[in-house]
């Protein structure tokens, strides 16, 4: 058992419970001399200079509790250091968490309201997932993970409150439908494979029998087509591609849209010029959005949102783009539109994101006034 005080993100009692896999009370503490600030490259908090850091004290903290605290902290490069708290009129020695790598907080105070409105259900079904790994990785192999644990669960999210009503679902099937009978997670790294077996109603009101289903569970991404409505032209990306490259494609390199995941806080309209500007260092002006999809539903959780951004192409260039950190090398060619859609009836482009744009946007160009 050991004392630990907490002034940040799992001060949200939901959370707290999720991570420590039981309820943790505590009472109000103070740390003195420090205020908890905003970190400049994020909402999240950090301790700083201050006139006393308000948080809670958590006494006797089970054994099996703070393995699993530090557990979770640890997948956030997050260590042990040791404080003074003062609590009813006493001083305590408490546990804290603080950063491996040292943050600079910025100049606004962190609000744990203001975390809970923006950021707290992402976290909470964040930390289900990270959770589930307790025992079977250590730290730092989490801390590997948590990027795309918490795409999966911002995607999760997304799902749950961005369904639009679909006119032609006369079935009237949902969620409700399916019954899990038993659940596994045999891989997760960058992608999570679940292993699940169900049964679902069927539209003659019957049930299935129970089947075994296998799928890969990814972020939300977007793909961007710029499009220069003045020139006619468009601005493509050339870059290696793993899966063709599984499948045997003698030449795996593919020529397709702007694309990349979402990150967790970001709208799709957001990824999309952030990709842009990576990629291809352009600057978007407006955003037509073509809608949602899921490239391949049989057996994969991802879903795009693809746009058509409209802007600037002055020149019939090659140029080059990506990022290093993500091992990116990627070749830009802006083309005439009406090449693109001759090589597209040729069948010589095989990115379904690309296909479903250019098709769109042929449609929206016949159209008196639709760039204007």
């Amino acid at each position: 058992m050991g004392d630990l005080f907490l002034f940040g993100t799992l001060l949200d009692d939901a959370l707290r419970h999720i991570v420590a896999g039981c309820d943790l009370s505590g009472v109000a503490a103070v740390l003195p001399g420090h205020g908890v600030w905003r970190a400049a490259g994020g909402d999240y908090p950090l301790l700083g200079a201050g006139q006393g850091a308000t948080g809670l004290l958590l006494r006797n903290v089970p054994g099996a509790a703070l393995a699993r605290l530090h557990f979770y902290e640890a997948g956030f490069d997050y260590r042990t250091g040791l404080v003074e708290v003062a609590t009813g009129g006493a001083m305590h020695a408490a546990t804290v968490y603080l950063p491996a790598t040292p943050a600079l907080p910025g100049g606004a105070p962190w609000a744990l309201e203001d975390w809970q409105a923006g950021w707290g259900a992402m976290t909470r079904a964040a930390a289900e997932e990270a959770m589930s790994f307790f025992g079977v990785i250590d730290g730092a192999a989490l801390r590997a993970r948590m990027p795309t644990i918490r795409m999966r669960a911002a995607a999760r999210l997304r799902a749950a409150a961005e369904k639009p009503a679909t006119p032609w679902h006369l079935g009237g099937l949902d969620r409700g439908a399916v019954q899990v009978i038993a659940a596994r997670h045999p891989y997760t790294s960058y992608f999570s494979v679940d292993e699940i077996d169900l049964t679902h109603r069927r539209f003659d009101g019957t049930r299935s029998g129970r089947m075994t289903r296998e799928g890969f569970l990814m972020g939300d991404a977007v793909t961007v087509l710029p499009y220069d409505a003045v020139r006619d032209r468009v601005l493509l990306v050339e870059q290696f591609r793993f899966g063709m490259y599984l499948r045997g494609d003698p030449a795996p390199w593919s020529l397709e849209p702007v694309a990349g995941r979402i990150d967790p806080g970001e709208t799709p309209e957001q990824a999309a010029r952030r990709e842009a500007q990576e990629e291809a260092g352009l600057t978007l002006d407006r955003l037509l959005p073509l809608g949602g999809h899921y490239p391949s539903p049989a057996a994969v959780s991802e879903y795009l949102f693809s746009f058509v951004a409209l802007c600037d192409l002055p020149d019939l260039a090659t140029g080059s783009g990506g990022l290093a950190s993500k091992h990116e090398d990627i070749r830009t060619h802006v083309l005439p539109f009406a090449q693109v859609l001759d090589w597209a009836d040729q069948g010589a482009l095989e990115n379904t994101p690309l296909l479903f744009t250019l098709n769109w946007l042929a449609r929206q160009r016949a159209r008196p006034g639709a760039f204007a």
